[in-house]
């Protein structure tokens, strides 16, 4: 079971008349019907009546009658990475109890760096570690110039550059892959995540996820999967595999940010103003401590008055107030 990512801290959730219930790990979530896998295989679960797939996340550990494969509870989870969608008040499941977010991006036009510090608030939110993976690195000119953009985003964060398509890129992420770890893939459509997972799982032609390219005209990618899954790594790892996100919004986030920013956000209380935009103000200590980019710290200013916007009214901390950043002084 600790290949699969089983711990201590799933193990201290079973009660005295649990000990007989088999433990399974979410593969894949359909509209209707969840596969799991085992210490025995892959396993297609039953669903009690009143149950629906919208509360389970691949990456789930529960627990189900070894005969029916009835599911009985979901145990609490370690991690889950989750983003706000239009429309539907709850939000979207992305991955449970994940060790290694991989934010994916590529070394051409596809690369965005207000589009990974939303990612890496996601990961910093809920607690797991991020680790952004360069793709295409062979294709490019220069990979070092996005290594380093991609390194300014966050203190401390790692980044790895690789060709998706050569073992290279299996001996470069082993870290992150071992025995009891597990990794998800996120990023846009085009990057290179399926033809990575392909490349970490050794797939057969016949079980590789699809993968498509991007088009000339615009840099965009083409949606290849439709579905998250979660599959078996060199090294003894899992990785869950995730269609690549169009719109990720800032909601819940708020102690990603200030993790993100934290250039910013570790020196504005001393600042002279309480709502300083860190821009022109006199007294400003961030203006004082550190050369702030403009264009980073025109980012920050967007996601922090879009996150309490995104975020339901009862998730917020209590005695939390929406920051102004709009320079009104008080």
């Amino acid at each position: 079971m600790a290949d699969l990512d089983w711990s201590q801290f799933f193990g201290n959730q079973l009660g005295p008349d649990e000990t007989d219930l088999a433990r399974m790990r979410i593969a894949a979530v359909h509209r209707s019907r969840m596969t799991a896998v085992s210490a025995m295989g892959p396993v297609k679960l039953n669903l009690p009546a009143q149950t629906t797939t919208a509360d389970f996340a691949v990456g789930d550990w529960i627990l189900a009658d070894p005969r029916t494969h009835i599911v009985i509870r979901r145990l609490e989870r370690r991690a889950l990475l989750q983003r706000r969608t239009e429309g539907p008040r709850t939000p979207q499941l992305i991955a449970a109890n994940v060790d290694t977010l991989f934010i994916v991006t590529s070394c051409n036009g596809v690369f965005n760096q207000a589009r990974l510090e939303r990612y890496l608030a996601l990961a910093n939110e809920a607690g797991v570690n991020p680790l952004i993976v360069l793709t295409k690195a062979d294709q490019a000119a220069d990979a070092e110039p996005y290594r380093q953009q991609a390194e300014d985003l966050q203190r401390g964060v790692a980044v790895v550059a690789v060709n998706a398509k050569t073992h290279d890129a299996v001996t470069t992420l082993a870290p992150w892959c071992g025995s009891g770890q597990t990794v998800a893939l996120v990023g846009s459509s085009g990057v290179g995540k399926s033809t990575l997972l392909n490349t970490l799982a050794a797939k057969l032609p016949e079980e590789a996820q699809l993968t498509g390219g991007i088009r000339e005209d615009d840099a965009k990618g083409r949606h290849t999967t439709t579905l998250r899954s979660l599959h078996s790594i060199k090294g003894g790892g899992w990785a869950i595999d995730t269609p690549g996100i169009r719109t990720l919004h800032a909601s819940d986030v708020r102690a990603g940010l200030d993790m993100l920013f934290a250039e910013i956000t570790e020196l504005a209380p001393k600042c002279r103003f309480r709502d300083c935009t860190h821009a022109h103000e006199p007294g400003c200590e961030v203006q004082a401590a550190v050369a702030v980019d403009p264009g980073r710290l025109g980012r920050w200013r967007k996601l922090v008055e879009e996150n309490p916007n995104n975020t339901r009214s009862g998730s917020r901390a209590r005695g939390y107030k929406t920051p102004d950043v709009r320079g009104k002084r008080r």
